[in-house]
């Protein structure tokens, strides 16, 4: 393998600003940065300075080529930056996968009748407001539990509330006014949604002294009843609140940042303020990062802030970033919040407390996150030696085939990276050549589909290969390795238990346990039951036999719809979509005379005609 001769490529890049893009021997980006200066940045890689940055040493290795794209400013550099990282997703670049899933709360604030809704995205185009994103699931049920069972807003989404007839269970256990059948009071509707604002927004002594208001009226008039929901909705405001921290008593918008590293693992924090209240937190770990911190932290923020619709109004950060780095980022996150974001770096105060916090979570999230990536490469090795696999199984790929009766032949792609599923990485086939339900050679075919993009290059290869079945499987699979020259990929198949037929002499009936089989031993490897390394085996063979079903399945279904609606003349997708709406299901459609088809939107008489013709013929 020709080194790469980064002298010669220095040479031809130009002092401009703009992005740089690392390839690998297989020709794959597997970096892309942006510079105010192409040359200085591209040159400072090779710029060996120390321990400090270990990377420079196999830089030359790894890399077989850089191209540059030059732009007219910084600012350009860094929107082309974002857009080639969503693109081509480096191997090196940041990738933002968080170690966990957040949901937000959105109260449409210009509908008529607005009601709290679940979100996983925001937006800030729509008017909306939004709250959070909440660490965890169970506050965001603590949280509508509260306004659901107190503040009187309706549940139901907006198809419901324009479609329904007669009030819900909601109206009759006295948590919605009813707004979907009722004339409603709006003024009345839209204090309970200034009030829910204000829960939300975290404005506790205003919504308690307006609701304690509330109470002292109810108790003046004798309503008892109203007087003990507003003194327990009291309560329940007091409770939720008081979990929230107050950090600052302006209502700023804030998030403090902070970085952390140990080698090329690397852990982002991001504490956000809202309104002046501490919401919770986001902490991205990342592995593989041996690139500078500041370039790091960068194309976090860049990366980041682009798929955040909401930018707060101040970033603290716990490294400084260069000058033009920080104005060019200032400047474009500033045109996407419509007002002045600063970038700052607090060396005392309450800023810096803040800062401090989300140090203290960047240190247990790299605790937890990189331990248990420890624990899982401890698994990966005893299953590497308990199989005598070549790799350690890091990329691990599963196949399996489904096929009915004479339907389609599919078959599923899972892939499983660090013992953990990738879903992007999925696939589902269709057969192309096999026809006859023969698992076998739909298998072979599969394999080969998949593996002729390994020897193109335009895939990675796996380390480990699993087939749900045994050894008729495993030698299809073994087959195709070998004649395509992937003998360094490792394979093996993975088959059910069985019943054990001797049971059957005795009232119970035991099975055996699950084997696995790999090329060249007769005799299959038993691991031990209920093994991490079994469970590992059997968690991505039950997903690769999930996928598969569930494709199958859907096929099946279109197919069942395609052969009574779509081989009619004059019928497409928005007709059949018309006829099924109306009626309801196939079996009235088939069931409906010419004049109750003639009378939907888009069904001419000739049409009509035709689709009674149709199932009267079916029907003979």
């Amino acid at each position: 393998m020709t080194l790469f001769d980064h002298a010669t490529k220095i040479d031809l890049i130009p002092h401009k600003p703009g992005c740089y893009l690392m390839k690998d021997h297989k020709g794959r980006i597997i970096y892309i940065g942006k510079a105010k200066d192409l040359k200085n940045r591209v040159r400072n890689y090779f710029q060996a300075s120390g321990d400090s940055r270990p990377f420079v040493k196999r830089l030359p290795k790894l890399l077989s080529d850089i191209e540059t794209i030059i732009t007219a400013n910084e600012k350009e550099a860094l929107i082309l930056e974002n857009t080639l990282i969503k693109h081509h997703k480096p191997r090196y670049n940041i990738a933002l996968k968080d170690d966990k899933n957040y949901v937000s709360l959105k109260v449409n604030v210009k509908h008529a009748w607005p009601r709290v809704e679940v979100v996983r995205k925001q937006s800030s185009k729509d008017g909306s407001k939004y709250y959070g994103p909440y660490r965890s699931s169970n506050s965001v049920r603590q949280t509508l539990a509260v306004l659901n069972k107190f503040f009187m807003l309706r549940t139901c989404p907006d198809s419901v509330l324009k479609n329904r007839t007669r009030p819900c269970l909601q109206y009759q256990i006295k948590r919605c006014p009813g707004p979907c059948v009722f004339d409603v009071d709006a003024d009345a509707y839209r204090n309970h949604v200034d009030e829910v604002l204000m829960f939300l927004e975290g404005r506790a002594d205003e919504l308690v002294g307006r609701v304690t208001e509330k109470m002292a009226e109810a108790a003046e008039d004798l309503n008892y009843e109203l007087a003990a929901q507003h003194r327990d909705q009291i309560h329940a405001i007091k409770q939720m609140l008081e979990r929230q921290q107050v950090v600052s008593a302006k209502e700023v918008d804030r998030d403090a940042v902070w970085f952390m590293r140990e080698g090329e693992r690397v852990v982002i924090q991001v504490m956000y303020v809202r309104k002046g209240m501490l919401e919770g937190a986001r902490s991205f770990p990342m592995d593989e990062q041996p690139f500078e911190d500041s370039e790091i932290i960068s194309s976090f923020l860049n990366v980041y802030y682009h798929a955040e619709s909401i930018v707060p109004s101040e970033i603290l950060l716990s490294l400084e970033l260069s000058e033009g780095d920080q104005a060019a980022l200032e400047e474009l996150f500033t045109e996407k919040r419509g007002a002045k974001v600063k970038i700052t770096y607090p060396q005392r105060g309450a800023k810096r407390a803040l800062l401090e916090t989300a140090k203290v979570n960047a240190e247990q999230a790299f605790k937890e996150h990189f331990t248990k990536e420890e624990a899982t490469q401890e698994l990966l090795q005893r299953l590497q030696r308990r199989l005598s696999l070549r790799n350690v199984p890091d990329h691990m790929e599963c196949y399996d085939i489904s096929n009915f009766q004479g339907s389609p032949i599919v078959a599923s792609q899972v892939v499983f990276m660090g013992g953990e599923a990738d879903k992007s990485k999925y696939r589902r086939y269709k057969m192309k050549e096999v026809t006859s339900q023969d698992d076998f050679a739909s298998m072979h075919e599969v394999l080969t589909r998949r593996l002729r993009r390994v020897v193109d290059g335009t895939d990675d290869p796996p380390d480990l290969i699993v087939i749900d079945g045994g050894k008729g499987q495993l030698g299809q699979a073994v087959a195709v390795l070998e004649d395509m020259g992937l003998n360094e990929i490792d394979v093996v198949s993975l088959a059910k238990s069985r019943v054990d037929k001797s049971g059957f002499q005795d009232s119970s009936v035991t099975r055996s346990p699950e084997r696995v089989f790999i090329p060249g031993r007769k005799n299959p490897i038993i691991l031990r039951q209920n093994s991490d390394e079994l469970f590992l085996l059997q968690r991505i063979r039950d997903e690769s036999h999930r996928v598969a079903i569930t494709f199958h399945k859907k096929l099946r279904r279109k197919a069942g719809l395609r052969s009574s609606l779509d081989d009619i003349a004059g019928v497409g997708p928005v007709t059949k979509r018309a006829l099924l709406r109306h009626f309801g299901s196939l079996k009235k459609v088939k069931q409906a005379d010419l004049a109750e088809l003639s009378s939907i939107k888009g069904v001419t008489p000739r049409v009509a005609a035709a689709i009674v013709e149709h199932f009267e013929e079916f029907s003979d």
